[in-house]
């Protein structure tokens, strides 16, 4: 692709254009946790190879679902476009009464999604998106940013790591109401404004 990638602040009207953006993929490997000492020792993150399948969060949690559920007036997208063509997109959210995510803070904002199109991945789409939501957490005061992803997204957990994101929570038993996912495990990622 030529030209100049341009990212723009867009409010929640635009949402079904986010949602256009696919954000499946292809699970080749998950992070399994191996308890030390029961757990008293520490827990390890194995990458273990599995039988290759798609996996598309959407499935589960449309983002045309997201403002029936919460108030989005405070959320944000943040989209990348190139010569008029949407690259991927992100959206934030931040000071959301009922949204767990948000622990309640004032200081924190979430990347609630990432995605970008399938042609457009590895090309630095995902690292501009992050700086900008990064800057957009900032320019409200937020002290950290808060990512939930899964064990069995090995190349986001890798990506959250390289932009500099901390491994701050994991749950185990965190998707045990949804059967399709109840054996994935809750990965939280902080990254420090």
């Amino acid at each position: 692709m030529l030209g100049l990638m341009e990212i723009i602040e867009a409010p929640f009207s635009r949402l079904d254009e986010f949602a256009r953006i696919s954000i499946a993929f292809e699970v080749r490997s998950v992070f399994e946790p191996v308890l030390l000492e029961n757990g008293l020792g520490g827990i390890r993150l194995e990458e273990r190879p599995v039988t290759a399948y798609q996996k598309d969060y959407d499935q589960l949690d449309p983002p045309l679902s997201w403002p029936v559920r919460f108030d989005v007036s405070n959320w944000r997208l943040l989209l990348a476009t190139r010569a008029g063509q949407l690259l991927g997109g992100v959206a934030m959210a931040w000071h959301t009464p009922g949204a767990s995510m948000l622990d309640g803070r004032q200081d924190l904002a979430v990347l609630w999604d990432l995605r970008v199109q399938p042609q457009a991945r590895g090309q630095g789409v995902g690292r501009s998106l992050f700086a900008q939501a990064v800057a957009w957490s900032k320019a409200r005061g937020c002290a950290q940013m808060k990512i939930e992803t899964q064990n069995t997204n090995v190349p986001a957990c890798r990506f959250y790591a390289a932009q500099g994101a901390r491994l701050g929570d994991m749950r185990r038993f965190a998707y045990r109401a949804e059967p399709s996912i109840a054996q994935e495990v809750q990965l939280i990622w902080y990254f420090d404004c």
